[in-house]
């Protein structure tokens, strides 16, 4: 596992970088060409030549050393520049998808709340009208009493059989409970994708990271809740974390629903129908320690030491596009100055443990 800390040449293409190590893996060649026309057309003799091929193999020797020198620098910033390639296309889409979600948060935001007011409004009117259907039936009573069969207080007999109002009395405040408590749930919803929205304009700020947990959770609900029973544990006490809260966001994000993805690996009707994810916080030192685990398949010995690669996935095709962890590890290594790793084995689980500095550092 590396950490990639030397800032990529925004200006040369991945074909410039291929055709520079092209242009210098030809020089020796030309260099071994020179030695054997020289070899050929001289008049020399035998030990000027050996001594002359001599130097030249000290120069063709000292020539590789340089350029496989130079090979390992490209193909470092090679790579770094894929990285940073492809984090800038993530991060364009998340941006275009954060522009999105706050448009539509903002949308659904306004109805919500009118909604909200009106099933509200409903509820105190109902026991209002509630109280005055009560008094009316009293008053019917009396008159009943009084006047035996009308045919007036034979119809208002009818027509209060028919309504059930025994029934409405008990089922109207109920549907009045829950329509509030689905209306309360979407509007929870709908800040949680605004907050998650928000950019963080690349500076970082001190964040209650409980908020960005539950939010995070709250907007991957739809990733988890059909296949795993999520549980948070977050002290009460933690500091303020310093941070770039929409790149930390994303990150647990990136967590949440691989664990997701894991343990959607391992359900089996009647045997195991639902996993578990645990997402802890706690203050460890100078450090923010968050750790999300699950009881999925676990990671295979063999490929632990390439998850957090660029492009490293074991999903089919057209199904991820192995950013995921590194985009996870770049969050918490080069952006923050962390450290990140991973316990797991195979068919019990996985647990990532993400290390933040409670100081700012200065990047490397």
């Amino acid at each position: 596992m590396s950490s990639f800390t030397k800032e990529p040449n925004a200006s040369l293409s991945l074909e410039d970088y291929e055709r520079k190590l092209l242009a210098r893996d030809k020089t020796i060649d030309v260099l071994k060409r020179r030695i054997a026309q020289e070899a050929r057309h001289s008049n020399a003799t035998p030990f000027a030549i050996l001594e002359q091929n001599i130097g030249l193999e000290k120069v063709v020797a000292r020539k590789t050393m340089e350029l496989e020198n130079e090979r390992r620098e490209l193909e470092k910033a090679l790579s770094e520049l894929r990285l940073a390639q492809a984090q800038l296309l993530q991060a364009q889409k998340m941006e275009s998808i954060g522009q999105l979600a706050a448009g539509i948060a903002h949308e659904i935001n306004t109805p919500t709340q009118y909604v909200s007011d009106n099933v509200g409004f409903v509820k105190t009117a109902h026991l209002t009208l509630t109280n005055v259907l009560d008094a009316a039936i009293a008053v019917v009573d009396v008159a009943r009493v009084k006047l035996g069969n009308e045919p007036t207080i034979e119809a208002f007999d009818a027509v209060l059989k028919r309504a059930r109002i025994d029934f409405l009395r008990n089922q109207i405040p109920s549907a009045l409970d829950e329509s509030l408590e689905g209306l309360g749930h979407i509007a929870k919803i709908v800040a949680a994708m605004k907050e998650f929205s928000h950019p963080s304009q690349n500076e970082k700020e001190a964040v209650d990271i409980r908020e960005v947990i539950r939010t995070t959770v709250t907007v991957a609900r739809n990733e988890w809740k059909y296949v795993a029973d999520l549980e948070t544990r977050i002290g009460d006490d933690l500091p303020l974390l310093p941070c770039l809260r929409d790149m930390v966001s994303q990150a647990i994000l990136n967590l949440v629903v691989n664990a997701a993805h894991a343990i959607a690996d391992t359900l089996e009707k009647g045997v195991k129908e639902k996993g578990r994810i645990v997402i802890s916080a706690e203050q460890n030192g100078d450090l923010m320690e968050i750790r999300v685990q699950d009881d999925g398949s676990g990671i295979p010995a063999a490929i632990r030491d390439r998850i957090f690669d660029p492009f490293f996935t074991t999903k089919a095709v057209g199904k991820g596009t192995g950013q995921g962890l590194a985009i996870v590890y770049s969050t918490v290594v080069d952006k923050h100055m962390g450290h990140i790793r991973c316990e797991s084995e195979e068919g019990v689980g996985s647990t990532f443990i993400l290390q933040f500095p409670l100081h700012c550092r200065k990047e490397g």
